[in-house]
């Protein structure tokens, strides 16, 4: 049985066991249960990109669902936490607070010109939450999303979520809300066409829980054309694939558009604390500026978040990450393509990717479930797609180095090969 100590408490048990037993009677069953399916591992530290467990023993951290673009514990991220908790973690919410200042003017730096504006909150849903009311406000009252996107799981984010799954527990949901297939730029334009000046658009450069899905060439730049066309709003949803993760600080820059509403989160944080922010023209977020007690959040803005947010963009301009992720996920898309190929043959029916949001997909069912699961076994975490059940997902640091590199590819060698005389079993692997 492993143990910590924890300061000011008794020593605490960190044993598989234990954790089961209190996620089940006091969390929730079906996780427990899903911590024996993922190998009973335990995390109990971390820095990097490697993850350490029980008996020391440490997992290269390819998973997080983007969070960790900077690794985990970053130097320049914990610095500037460690140093605000020392002094003022929690604000007041009636003086004015530096980080959280500082924090939005460093943001707008590196935002997509002409967004000016930033709200912050404490999650990727609650910025989309934001942004729905920022919609509001300007008489935007129609929702478009698309199939398969994934925008989080509040009430109105849900609602745009394409997902019948975690849709159909919760109905009703927000009305006014329509969804047209991803990739589908025409589609967007014969449904704004039909609702002149009352449509918000909120959709994804790269869908990542729909299990990793490209757009066609040309497609961001179409979409922004109907919406100036029919008086529509345009929110670039970039919780997962912003700030370096694609290869360029946003995935806005790589389709040469601007929207109204760009969000961001998950790796806003630096892998130390949960932020998200949703930034606006200073034009669609005028009532907001009217009205400071508008949209309010006790939590939103504090200042060890904020503390955060200015270490993970000085970290990812500092270390040149966005173009370490441009460049690693080339490497890894070839390299990883190359290997679920040899194994799975036919059985693969694509390996895709941008940046280091790489999806390897499969025909076979239950095929990136088992896989991902063995790959916990060589020391791997990956992801599955929430919204793509055959979709296998990376989304490495940009922090790996060549041995990093190295590891993954072996260990991803073996899990295939292990899957493969299971799912093909008259299928020679090298």
């Amino acid at each position: 049985m492993t143990t910590v100590e924890t300061p000011g408490a008794a020593v605490e048990a960190t044993d598989a066991d234990t954790l089961i037993e209190l996620y089940r009677t006091r969390m929730n069953k079906g996780r427990a249960t899903l911590g024996e399916l993922f190998g009973r591992h335990v995390e109990l530290a971390s820095e990097g990109a490697w993850v350490t467990g029980e008996d020391d023993r440490r997992f290269l951290n390819c998973g997080g669902y983007g969070v960790f673009i900077t690794g985990a514990r970053h130097p320049a991220v914990l610095a500037r936490v460690t140093e605000q908790l020392g002094r003022h973690p929690v604000a007041t919410r009636l003086f004015l607070e530096p980080q959280a200042a500082y924090a939005a003017d460093a943001l707008v730096d590196f935002a997509p010109p002409g967004l000016e504006r930033v709200h912050f909150a404490n999650s990727g849903a609650e910025a989309v939450e934001a942004a729905v009311k920022v919609a509001r406000t300007q008489g935007r009252t129609r929702l478009v999303a698309t199939e398969g996107g994934y925008h989080g799981k509040t009430m109105g984010a849900l609602s745009l979520t394409g997902k019948d799954t975690f849709q159909d527990p919760f109905r009703p949901l927000l009305p006014g809300v329509d969804h047209v297939p991803y990739g589908d730029a025409a589609a967007i334009e014969r449904l704004l066409a039909t609702m002149p000046g009352e449509a918000c658009v909120v959709i994804e450069p790269v869908q990542g829980e729909a299990g990793v899905i490209i757009p066609p060439e040309g497609y961001l730049r179409e979409v922004r054309r109907a919406c100036d066309a029919h008086g529509a709003l345009l929110v670039l949803d970039e919780i997962q694939t912003g700030l370096g993760r694609l290869g360029a600080w946003w995935g806005a820059d790589l389709a040469g558009v601007v929207p109204d509403i760009l969000l961001t989160g998950k790796a806003l944080g630096g892998g130390v604390m949960p932020v998200s922010a949703l930034v606006a023209t200073p034009e669609v977020f005028s009532v907001f500026d009217k009205d400071p007690y508008l949209h309010t959040s006790t939590f939103s803005g504090s200042p060890l978040a904020m503390a955060a947010v200015r270490g993970a963009l000085e970290a990812i301009e500092d270390d040149g990450l966005v173009d370490r992720a441009r460049v690693l996920g080339a490497q890894l898309l070839t390299e990883l393509r190359a290997i679920a190929e040899r194994h799975f043959g036919a059985a693969v029916r694509e390996v895709r990717g941008q940046g280091l949001l790489i999806g390897v997909e499969f025909t076979e069912p239950g095929l990136a479930g088992e896989l991902l699961i063995e790959l916990l076994e060589q020391g791997v975490i990956a992801n599955h797609s929430l919204n793509s059940h055959m979709v296998l997902r990376f989304t490495p640091p940009a922090v790996l180095t060549p041995s990093d590199v190295a590891f993954l590819c072996e260990a991803f060698d073996r899990a295939c090969r292990a899957q493969a005389a299971q799912y093909l079993p008259s299928t020679p692997t090298h």
